[in-house]
C-alpha cells in the first residue's frame, strides 16, 4: 500500500516526546514490509539533517488557505533504512526557537503542514491508500481532505483517512474566529455547531468526527478515553465511534533499545549473561555522583516532569522511603518547576542516595535504563509509554501505576509461581505507590526471585515487527484491501 504519514515530529530530525519515536519507527517498519510510505513534517529551525541524503522534490509551491498564501518547498531526506521524511520548508512558519509555540498563528503552522502534504501528492501524482495523521496537529486533515481534495479521482479515488491520538489531553482548542483561517468557511455546517456558539474550534474533535478510522496507542487507553474520567470531555464522541476506535500498542525499536547492541552503554549484556549490567550500574552511579554498592538497589526515572506523570505522589512518600530503606534514585528530566525543585531538594537532602540531572540527555536515558535495577513510572494516565518497555528489555524492573499502556505491558509479579514482569499499583494514591516501591525492594533482597523477574521482563517482546502488523491490518480494513 501507499501511505502518507503526517506528523509534527520525527525522531533523529526533531523530537519532544514519544510521538517522534513512533513517527520514525512505524514508517520504518512499513517500508521494510514493502509498503511505499512517505512521512511529512515541518522543517523547523532545529531539524537535524546530519547524515541524511537530501533532495528537493517540490520547489516554491504556493499553499493558499483562506486569504493567506505561503510559499513552501518540500525537501526529501533519508537515512539508511529509515522511511523518507518530506520536510515542509516555510521559514515564516517554522523557523522559530521551539517546535511548538504559543504564538497566535500556531494553528496556521499545522494547517499549512496538512495542505502541503496533500498538495505534494497531487503535484507528484502519488496516490495514497491511507492518509495517516497524528494528534491535534492533524485534527483538521480528514475534514480538509473530504472538502478540498476528495474530488481528485486521479490521486485520491481510493484514499482513506486515519487519525491516531497519542494523548487526548492535547486537543488544539482555538477561538471560533479561527474558522476564517481554515479555508473551510464555506463548509461551516460541518463544524461542531455547539462549540462554535461557545466560541471554540477543537481540532482534535473534528479529526474524531471525520476520519475514516481512529486509533490510539494502547488497547487499555482506547477503553479509558471513552469514559468520563479519562475522556477529557470528548468521551461521548469517542463512544459514538466506539466500533472504529482501535487501540494499538506502540512498538519499541530494538535496534536502538537493546542491551546486546546498545552503543551508548559501557558494557553489553543479555538475559543469558547479565554481568554487564553491573558494569552499567557502576558507571551510571559515577555519572550521578552517588556511591556504587552492588547490594543497594537503584531506582531510575527518565521523564517529562509533569503532573500527568504522577510525581505529585512522590512528595508524600519518597523522603520517608529513602530514609527507611536506603535505596538510591537516579533522575533525568525537566518540566514543571515544582517537580524540578522537589528532585533538586531530594538530591541536596540525600546526596549519597539521589542524583538529579535537570534536562534531557539521550545518552543518560540509555545509561539509566541499563544501569538501574528498577524504573519508576507512577503516571496518573499514560496513553502508551515507552520507557517501561525499554526497562523490560534491559532487565530493569518497572514500578508503574496500572493505567493505559502501562497496564498492557507490565504484569504484576507473583512470587508463588514466578510469573509477572513488574509491580503495578491499581489505586492512584500515595499508599498505592508506597506499596509498589516496597514490594519491589523486598523482592530485590531475594536474588533468585529477582533474577526470575528480570528474565520474565527480558523475554517480553514489543517490537514493531509485531505492532506494525496490526497497523497493516487496520490499513487493509480501512482501504477495503
Amino acid at each position: 500500500m501507499q501511505v502518507l504519514f503526517v506528523t509534527s515530529e520525527v525522531a533523529r530530525y526533531a523530537k519532544t516526546g514519544g510521538l517522534a519515536d513512533v513517527s520514525a519507527a512505524l514508517p520504518k517498519y512499513l517500508l521494510s514490509a514493502g509498503h511505499d510510505v512517505r512521512v511529512v513534517m515541518p522543517l523547523y529551525s532545529r531539524v537535524d539533517l546530519r547524515g541524511a541524503a537530501v533532495e528537493t522534490v517540490l520547489r516554491d509551491h504556493d499553499v493558499t488557505i483562506a486569504r493567506r498564501t505561503y510559499r513552501v518547498s518540500i525537501i526529501r531526506a533519508q537515512r539508511g533504512s529509515d522511511a523518507p521524511v518530506h520536510l515542509v520548508d516555510c521559514p515564516p512558519l517554522y523557523q522559530r526557537a521551539g517546535i511548538y509555540t504559543q504564538d497566535p498563528d500556531e494553528h496556521l503552522r499545522f494547517l499549512v503542514l496538512e495542505r502541503a502534504a496533500l498538495d505534494m501528492c497531487q503535484r507528484l501524482q502519488w496516490a495514497p491508500d491511507i492518509v495517516h495523521g497524528n494528534d491535534w496537529q492533524c485534527g483538521l486533515l480528514p475534514l480538509t481532505f473530504k472538502v478540498r481534495y476528495s474530488w481528485d479521482d486521479r490521486v485520491f479515488a481510493r484514499t482513506r483517512t486515519l487519525l491516531t491520538i497519542h494523548n487526548l489531553n492535547y486537543q488544539g482548542r482555538f477561538p471560533a474566529s479561527t474558522l476564517a483561517d481554515t479555508g473551510l468557511g464555506d463548509a461551516v455546517d460541518l463544524f461542531h455547531q455547539d462549540q462554535l456558539r461557545a466560541g471554540v474550534i477543537n481540532f482534535l474533535l473534528h479529526g474524531i468526527l471525520y476520519a475514516d478510522g481512529v486509533s490510539t496507542v494502547s488497547p487499555t487507553y482506547a477503553q479509558e478515553i471513552q469514559t468520563p474520567d479519562h475522556g477529557a470531555e470528548l468521551d461521548a464522541f469517542l463512544r459514538a465511534r466506539s466500533s472504529t476506535v482501535v487501540g494499538i500498542l506502540n512498538g519499541v525499536d530494538y535496534d536502538d533499545w537493546s542491551p546486546e547492541r546498545d552503543a551508548l552503554i559501557p558494557a553489553r549484556f543479555s538475559a543469558a549473561d547479565l554481568a554487564g549490567k553491573a558494569t552499567c550500574k557502576q558507571a551510571m552511579c559515577a555519572r550521578f555522583r552517588i556511591p556504587y554498592d552492588p547490594r543497594v538497589p537503584v531506582i531510575g526515572v527518565v521523564s517529562r516532569l509533569a503532573g500527568q506523570k504522577g510525581f505529585a505522589l512522590l512528595d508524600d512518600v519518597l523522603a520517608d522511603l529513602l530514609r527507611r530503606h536506603g535505596f538510591q534514585l537516579a533522575v533525568v528530566g525537566n518540566g514543571e518547576s515544582r517537580f524540578e525543585r522537589m528532585f533538586d531538594g531530594l538530591a541536596r537532602a540525600f546526596p549519597r542516595q539521589v542524583g538529579f540531572y535537570n534536562g534531557f540527555s539521550n545518552e543518560l536515558a540509555h545509561a539509566v535504563e541499563a544501569g538501574s535495577d528498577m524504573f519508576l513510572m507512577p503516571s496518573r494516565y499514560e496513553p502508551c509509554g515507552l520507557n517501561q518497555m525499554y526497562s523490560l528489555r534491559y532487565g530493569t524492573v518497572p514500578i508503574v501505576h496500572k493505567t493505559g499502556g502501562l497496564a498492557d505491558t507490565v504484569q504484576l509479579w507473583d512470587p508463588r509461581d514466578s510469573t509477572g514482569t513488574g509491580f503495578a499499583f491499581s489505586t492512584f494514591d500515595a499508599a498505592g505507590l508506597r506499596w509498589a516501591i516496597e514490594a519491589a525492594l523486598v523482592t530485590y533482597k531475594d536474588p533468585q526471585q529477582w533474577r526470575a523477574l528480570q528474565q520474565n521482563g527480558m523475554a517480553a517482546r514489543y517490537g514493531w515487527d509485531i505492532q506494525g502488523k496490526v497497523y497493516e491490518q487496520l490499513y487493509a480494513r480501512l482501504s477495503g484491501r
